[in-house]
């Protein structure tokens, strides 16, 4: 776990990790940060990520988020599912996108550097059903 991304996440309220966690370690440090929503990645395949979900619902107050690995398997319409936002990863590509009223958020990858992308998070603000999102690039 990046010490830089660790302090990045000072502070916040809940950790959305969107998958490739890599190890149980990264989760057990998360946890000492806020409580901590993860769903699997492609890479996870040890004992330990069998338990994390494909798919999770997050309900903060009035803001739903839908959390995935791979956006090409999303499996419903977030529009019409009433999704404030879904969060994603797969790529380790930053992205933040409005289509049809739903905010898509892919924070990057906080961990090794993949390929020539930036090491980065994403830190969302959420107000009532608005989402706002920031990437964050770590510097390693």
């Amino acid at each position: 776990m990046r010490p830089e991304a660790v302090r990045a996440l000072q502070g916040v309220e809940l950790v959305v990790h969107a998958g490739d966690v890599g190890t149980l370690q990264v989760l057990d440090v998360l946890k000492n940060i806020a409580p901590v929503v993860a769903v699997r990645g492609n890479t996870d395949r040890d004992c330990w990520a069998r338990e994390l979900p494909l798919t999770e619902v997050v309900e903060i107050g009035a803001a739903s988020l839908y959390v995935l690995h791979n956006i090409h398997e999303l499996d419903l319409d977030p529009a019409a599912s009433g999704l404030s936002a879904v969060i994603y990863g797969h790529s380790h590509q930053p992205a933040v996108e409005k289509r049809k009223g739903v905010l898509y958020v892919n924070p990057g990858s906080a961990g090794p550097r993949r390929f020539h992308l930036p090491v980065s998070v994403a830190l969302l603000r959420i107000k009532g059903t608005s989402v706002v999102a920031e990437i964050v690039e770590l510097r390693v």
